[in-house]
């Protein structure tokens, strides 16, 4: 799933493309793509972009009269791009934006879960979609990470990649930053120790703009992410074998050595720890 490194260099490469030419249509591939039917997209043919920002893993494109916003959510498979006048490119896009010198803003997605999606809101409505959301991870201090910690007796892995707790971090970010913060993925939230609440507000800000540098330099996941999925093969710190816990929606990686005092971490479908 795109997480916020990925998410906020798309941004940053859609700002000015998306706000150079007006609106000339927008229009769903997919029954299931457009999650809205007021304001209706024939509102959109006409106007222009103000330009492109991010909330969490969110998507924004507000218009440049103040009031519009389309929002895209990626969801696990879905990507955007902006395609040039001229260029070709997929034959059935989940979304599609033209613009009227023949640029398109298209939504992809891969396999057969059609899960992307697309809003299109007032500033009021996206205020109000989007109040659960937790504050931005890449712009958390320690002070703000503290609150968010005390808040909830919770795993910090499953605490990290909850969007009402913090946004922009899923599982692959989760992983990265607690081994970058050398701390158990079941450590409770609120036993961390304030040294280690500001080991761990480090660690999430040096992963995630690490990780950005990369995305803006069109790295990928084989270069951005050093533990995630890489299980079976050796820690980049210590050299030992990473390993994992497997859920049905998703797998923590963690190395034992560095996280864990050596411990290592069973299926948590079983509730028990092999010690």
């Amino acid at each position: 799933m795109p997480e916020l490194p990925e998410v906020e260099a798309w941004v940053r490469e859609l700002d000015p493309l998306v706000a150079r030419a007006r609106i000339e249509s927008a229009r769903p591939g997919h029954i299931a793509t457009l999650k809205t039917f007021e304001p209706a997209l024939a509102v959109l043919s006409g106007r222009s972009f103000a330009g492109a920002s991010r909330r969490g893993k969110n998507l924004l494109f507000p218009t440049d009269d103040g009031e519009l916003v389309l929002r895209v959510h990626l969801m696990s498979a879905g990507r955007l791009r902006y395609l040039t006048p001229g260029k070709k490119g997929p034959a059935k896009p989940m979304f599609t934006v033209r613009f009227d010198d023949g640029g398109e803003l298209l939504l992809t997605e891969m396999g057969k879960k059609k899960r992307a999606g697309v809003w299109l809101l007032t500033p009021e409505g996206l205020e109000t979609e989007l109040a659960h959301l937790g504050p931005d991870a890449l712009e958390l201090d320690a002070d703000r990470l503290g609150e968010v910690l005390s808040r909830d007796r919770r795993q910090l892995h499953s605490l990290l990649r909850d969007q009402r707790a913090l946004a922009g971090i899923g599982r692959a970010h989760a992983n990265e930053i607690l081994w970058e913060a050398q701390l158990p993925p079941f450590r409770i939230s609120t036993e961390l120790s304030d040294d280690e609440v500001a080991t761990l507000a480090r660690a999430t800000h040096d992963d995630l703009a690490r990780a950005l540098e990369l995305r803006l330099a069109g790295k990928g996941d084989k270069d951005v992410y050093r533990i995630h999925g890489r299980f079976g093969e050796p820690c980049p710190r210590c050299g030992e074998t990473l390993r994992r816990v497997d859920f049905e929606e998703h797998t923590i990686t963690y190395c034992a050595a560095c996280q864990t005092g050596g411990r290592i971490l069973k299926d948590r479908r079983l509730s028990r720890l092999l010690r």
